[in-house]
């Protein structure tokens, strides 16, 4: 797009510039304030090729530069980098055409991609850890979509682990209710009340323990009654977190079941491979006799039962397409999108066409490095394409989010559904809408309750989808309600109110804004400084899709926000005379990107606040 193709009249010019000189692999990128509108590392990197100093180099590659077009000068900085100075009465326009044409800030992408994400086991409520993958995953997703990609999601349901069996140990041999009490979800009471309950009970008696471990077998043969028991608290608890993760505005495409994985027959022929060769050897002797192993790592216990590692194998064959299909498929029901969820059996479906995947993408926290790494390896060695572990670190919570939740922990502590320490998301959902709300009425008391409903939601989603994403995946982060929902700072909601703030500025206007009109007369620093963020949309949805990164957009969005209310704070918008219009343009191209920025993200844009 616009800038863009400033970035490539620049270094056709410096390539010119360059002819008879050593070829060398240089930059041209946009340039920090103060340093140009494109800048390039050309004569810094030539300099010891050249014998000369980058400084004098790039003098000398500056006086060679030819301008026209989008560009109108070259400098040479000191450093030896090169400075190149747009010609702003072409490129305004430029922008702002590039703006408020459809798809923009996409279309570059061409690859089949699955992601697979959230995978809870289907045994308790999520919590606000599990929330950061389900976040993730789908923000991932909706880039590559952005970016061009033929997008598959998934969400893997292990419905056949020992979490499982615990519940099912509960309600079929330890007396709980099968129903939760008034007011409480399936998917908390299993959690909260039986998985609890029995893990507690189970560490002082190993009797108990044994009995989860039949449990477990007669699950994964799958023609048992503990297996129909198992079925039923999975297409529970599964209806309750999807209700979790739909509030959020994630969507998934497939769900697939372990214990489909388990019966399909896919386990034995992905075994079968592994032995034959050489990459699985059944342990003799130590601690894991009898076991089959891969690197010191059980896929097969000595009593014959699959570990989620050895589960994980074929699961991945089938991702990327290397296994023959032995599932069937069947609509799950409509999502509130409108898309249709589809879910894999093993019999009764229609068979569905597969595009084999260019690249796999599996988000599983940082712990699971090693066994991800390990799943990768053998995929290579199948013969696979791309196998990515997108890892990601824990989420806490600030001590005073968890005193303001009744959660009996010290800041830093992990979540636990073991020990049942955890917030459910939830939860927090509603804690952060209640608050919303609470907001919205003081700031506008008029307001009908519908509309503080749908801001109110829309604000709680924003604060959650943006802290588990505005930072580096590899890092840690402490959740704290009040920070997330402030109307100022690295938040959400300020990217929501300078929306909303634009949208009222728009609304208020005597006429709509002409886009087609003269933009050259934007000559301000902050409307540059507004007109040249707008411009790298494409670039930084670009490099979001190469390093899979949300952060990247996360930071665009605001540093666009800031600028806008730079921009509106320091001049007159409305009744500006001569410039009116083109500031009104540049306000409707705020709305429109920064509203599309935030739907890559997962977070809404109202229009009121």
């Amino acid at each position: 797009m616009a800038y863009e193709a400033l970035l490539e009249a620049a270094r056709h010019m410096i390539d010119a510039a360059l002819s008879g000189m050593p070829r060398v692999e240089y930059v041209v990128e946009p340039a920090r304030p103060g340093f140009g509108d494109a800048s390039s590392n050309a004569a810094f990197l030539m300099s010891g090729a050249m014998k000369m100093r980058p400084a004098e180099l790039a003098a000398r590659i500056a006086e060679r530069c030819r301008p026209g077009g989008l560009v109108s000068g070259v400098e040479a900085h000191p450093s030896g980098y090169l400075n190149v100075r747009a010609d702003w009465d072409v490129l305004s326009g430029r922008i702002m055409e590039s703006c408020m044409s459809a798809g923009y800030g996409g279309g570059f992408g061409s690859r089949s991609t699955v992601v697979e994400h959230t995978s809870v086991n289907p045994n308790k409520a999520l919590h606000i850890g599990h929330v950061r993958n389900v976040v993730i995953g789908d923000t991932i997703s909706r880039i590559l979509r952005k970016a061009g990609d033929r997008v598959t999601v998934l969400n893997y349901v292990d419905d056949s682990g020992l979490q499982v069996a615990d519940v099912v140990l509960g309600f079929t041999q330890m007396g709980y209710d099968t129903e939760p009490p008034p007011g409480k979800k399936f998917d908390a009471y299993c959690g909260d009340v039986v998985y609890v309950g029995v893990t507690e009970r189970a560490g002082d008696d190993p009797g108990l323990k044994e009995q989860s471990r039949k449990i477990l077998a007669d699950i994964e043969r799958g023609d048992t009654e503990s297996a129909k028991v198992a079925a039923e608290v999975t297409r529970r608890v599964l209806a309750d977190q999807l209700e979790t993760c739909w509030s959020l505005g994630v969507r998934y495409d497939m769900l697939n079941y372990e214990s489909q994985v388990v019966r399909s027959g896919l386990w034995r022929t992905a075994f079968g491979k592994m032995k034959e060769m050489g990459m699985a050897t059944l342990a003799r002797e130590g601690e894991n006799a009898g076991c089959w192993v891969i690197r010191d790592k059980v896929i097969v216990r000595s009593n014959g039962t699959a570990t989620y590692m050895a589960k994980d194998i074929p699961y991945a064959a089938w991702k990327m397409g290397l296994v023959e299909d032995p599932f069937t498929y069947r609509e799950y029901g409509a999502q509130p999108d409108g898309t249709m969820l589809y879910e894999s059996v093993l019999e009764g479906g229609r068979r569905m066409e597969r595009e084999a995947a260019d690249r796999v993408i599996t988000v599983i926290d940082s712990r699971q490095a090693d066994l991800q790494k390990t799943v990768s390896d053998i995929m290579e060695r199948f013969g696979g394409g791309e196998y990515i572990h997108l890892g990601y670190e824990a989420v806490t919570l600030s001590a005073a989010t968890a005193r303001t939740l009744g959660v009996q922990t010290h800041t830093g502590s992990q979540m636990s559904g073991r020990r049942g320490i955890y917030v459910g998301a939830d939860q927090m959902y509603a804690k952060l809408r209640d608050r919303a709300a609470e907001e919205t009425y003081k700031r506008n008391p008029d307001m009908n309750e519908d509309m503080v409903d749908a801001i109110s939601r829309a604000v709680a989603v924003g604060a959650i989808r943006y802290e588990m994403i505005r930072q580096d995946l590899g890092r840690a982060i402490t959740f704290d309600m009040e920070r997330s929902t402030r109307l100022e700072g690295d938040t959400a909601p300020y990217l929501q109110y300078s929306h909303a703030r634009a949208r009222r500025i728009l609304e208020r206007a005597a006429s709509e804004p002409d886009y087609t009109g003269d933009m050259s007369v934007l000559i301000q620093n902050k409307e540059r400084a507004m007109l040249r963020l707008l411009g790298m949309y494409n670039i930084v949805v670009g490099d979001a899709y190469r390093n899979l990164s949300p952060k990247v957009v996360a930071r665009y969005c605001h540093d666009l926000a800031v600028a806008f209310n730079t921009f509106y704070e320091s001049y007159k918008v409305i009744g500006a005379g001569d410039l009116e219009n083109a500031r009104l343009c540049l306000t409707g191209a705020f709305c429109s990107v920064i509203s599309d920025a935030l739907g890559v993200l997962g977070i809404p844009a109202p229009e009121r606040m």
